[in-house]
């Protein structure tokens, strides 16, 4: 079946071109459009898609208000892919919390585009090394604060939590794989039951979690792969 995408962006001709860039694939149709964050909501409501594409920054209500938003009140809730103009935007830590599944940048090549899609609605999450290296910069702008890992922390495996260490310091399955001498299925069913265990959507999650909770802190993050 194809991936159903509603695409949510202020300017008309971006969002028409994201839009025919996209409904140009064979396997991907664009089930709407919505010209500000409030519309989004009610489009990805009534139309119920496989992927969000979000602009951060939008009257009436930024992308990531909507995005909070769209994953609190839709079931099954919705991938979203964020999209803005800069890679310094402000909002891009915020965006990630919200429950945004990726981020791209809108000078990206269309093919980057299709691929972000088609990776998010797959069940993967995509960030780019840049928009990561932001992430870890974020924390360490916030105040220090002794960190409250949650409880479910607790029902990870030794090897899980391994995992999730080099998860959080942005490795890739096949990067872990080769340092904990396992195969790369091996870690697909790691990191699957350490989302599940944890309550967590993607990785993007994982990585967010595990510095809030004080498992790895800025500095030990390593030049992580693109998804």
């Amino acid at each position: 079946m194809a991936i159903r995408v509603l695409v949510a962006d202020d300017q008309d001709m971006v969002r028409a071109g994201f839009a025919m860039i996209l409904d140009a694939q064979d396997d991907i149709e664009v089930v709407g459009e919505a010209e500000d964050g409030e519309r989004a909501i009610a489009e990805a409501a009534r139309l119920r898609p496989d992927v969000l594409v979000m602009d951060i920054q939008m009257p009436t209500l930024d992308g990531i208000a909507a995005t909070r938003a769209v994953l609190a009140q839709a079931r099954p809730a919705p991938r979203v892919l964020m999209v803005t103009t800069f890679d310094i935007d402000e909002y891009v830590y915020e965006a990630l919390r919200a429950g945004a599944s990726g981020f791209l940048l809108k000078n990206a090549p269309p093919e980057e585009l299709v691929r972000a899609v088609r990776v998010i609605a797959a069940g993967d999450s995509l960030l780019s090394p840049r928009v990561t290296t932001r992430l870890i910069e974020a924390f360490t702008r916030q105040p220090a604060a002794p960190p409250t890992p949650p409880a479910s922390l607790n029902e990870l495996t030794p090897r899980e939590q391994e995992v999730l260490t080099l998860v959080a310091r942005g490795l890739s399955n096949a990067e872990i794989a080769d340092q904990l001498v396992v195969s790369r299925g091996t870690v697909k069913t790691h990191v699957e039951r350490i989302l599940m265990k944890l309550d967590l959507r993607d990785r993007i999650q994982a990585v967010v979690l595990a510095y809030e909770a004080g498992i790895i802190t800025p500095g030990q993050a390593e030049q992580p792969d693109p998804t």
